[in-house]
């Protein structure tokens, strides 16, 4: 059973999924081990990450490694019906419609958690989250969950510093091979893709606001320099700050940046980072535009209470016209700019973090009982296999140390 948007759509979905396949070489060769081995066999795993063609890649790698299947997105605007639709022709139980309703995200969730799920991917949080909430009574089943993002871990922690958390949840957005190329290079480059499919505007020349200087922060600016923007950060953290200064960026208060910027990117995973102190300040034509998970870092609710008129001004950008006659624009309503508005990662970025994903959930079924219900580290050797893969795959080869290096370095 399958609740999508149109059957119909599956070839052009299809389309897209074999052309992922193709340039996920890492995944490719853990899917054949996975047909071979079976290590999710009897199994039943509940999946909400931003469906699109890349995590379909990942969910028929699980399929082949015996997995029983359900799976949503993780925001009403980052799921492709297509890509839903060919994963439903093909016999999984999808749970995802472009564009829903709050209500109708929420009830998808519950669809996937209702099967009593064994384990548990999330991005963000809101599996984890509304099993412990409503689905209590199937905690017993679950042998643990992997959690993609920076903003889900944060939640975890706040869970497992409470005595919350009721079964082991594997980091994997700390892996190395994860947040060192995801959150920088994916990131960076997804979200201007985002921002330039979908304003069609150059972004020489024009003063662009990045609010957070973490890992995605970083990728973000780096992009945008080389796309010749005047950047700017904005941080609370002060060594971060520091380190986006000697990186050659600007660093400001968003109260001094927002007279300045002509667009604002917001990819701290926080929330309330522009806010009605800041709409008054801005430019007329400024196009704010957010990369953290949740659609909470422009306060979206201020703005259209401020607003006297609004309308859509493109597809995927609103136009709020303030009472002094400016004009502030919108991508994708505030949400996940690099998803809602283009494609996410590259396929080659997310090769190595959804690997990460389908050998860390491989760890919890072959450790099931021996963890504990807390947050877990993704082991070195998963990180390194990765890498390794990766690089052959590439056609890198790298040294190796001798027996008297590794004694030297004690390893």
């Amino acid at each position: 059973m399958s609740i999508i948007k149109d059957i119909n759509l599956a070839p052009s979905g299809e389309m897209k999924i074999n052309w992922v396949e193709r340039n996920m070489p890492v995944l490719r060769g853990i899917g054949r081990r996975f047909s071979e081995e079976k290590p999710f066999k009897g199994l039943k795993v509940a999946l909400s990450v931003h469906l699109e063609a890349k995590t379909a890649y990942l969910c028929r790698v699980m399929e082949m490694g015996g997995a029983e299947m359900y799976v949503t997105g993780s925001n009403p605007l980052s799921t492709q019906d297509d890509v839903a639709a060919a994963l439903a022709a093909g016999g999984m139980n999808v749970f995802a419609e472009y564009g829903c309703t709050e209500q109708q995200y929420e009830d998808c969730l519950r669809e996937v958690l209702k099967i009593g799920p064994n384990i548990i991917i999330d991005d963000g949080g809101d599996l984890v989250h509304l099993m412990h909430e409503e689905f209590a009574d199937l905690i017993p089943g679950v042998i643990g969950g992997c959690e993609e993002t920076t903003t889900g871990i944060n939640r975890l922690r706040i869970m497992s510093a409470a005595g919350a958390l009721r079964f082991p949840m594997v980091m994997v957005n700390d892996a190395d091979c994860k947040h060192m190329f995801d959150n920088r290079y994916g990131t960076g480059q997804s979200v201007w893709d985002g921002i330039c499919r979908t304003t069609n505007l150059i972004i020489a020349g024009k003063y662009v606001v990045i609010s957070g200087y973490g890992w995605c922060g970083k990728g973000v600016s780096l992009r945008a320099k080389g796309l010749g923007a005047k950047v700017i950060v904005t941080e609370t953290d002060p060594i971060r700050a520091l380190e986006a200064v000697m990186d050659g960026y600007e660093v400001m208060p968003m109260a001094e940046a927002a007279k300045i910027g002509d667009i604002f990117c917001t990819v701290t995973g926080g929330r309330d980072i522009i806010t009605a102190e800041h709409f008054p300040l801005m430019k007329d034509g400024a196009i704010l535009s957010n990369a953290g998970h949740f659609n909470v870092e422009v306060d979206m609710a201020a703005l259209e209470k401020m607003a006297v008129k609004k309308y859509e001004a493109r597809h995927n950008i609103q136009g709020y016209v303030m009472p002094d006659g400016r004009t502030l624009f919108t991508i994708a309503e505030g949400r996940l700019v690099n998803l809602a508005a283009a494609d996410g990662h590259p396929a080659e970025i997310m090769d190595m973090s959804f690997a990460i994903q389908a050998l860390s959930a491989k760890y919890l079924a072959d450790n099931r009982g021996r963890l504990e219900a807390d947050v877990v580290s993704v082991p070195r050797e998963i990180d390194y296999e990765v890498a390794r893969c990766k690089l052959n795959a590439m056609g890198v080869g790298i040294d190796s140390l001798s027996r008297e290096q590794a004694e030297y370095l004690g390893k």
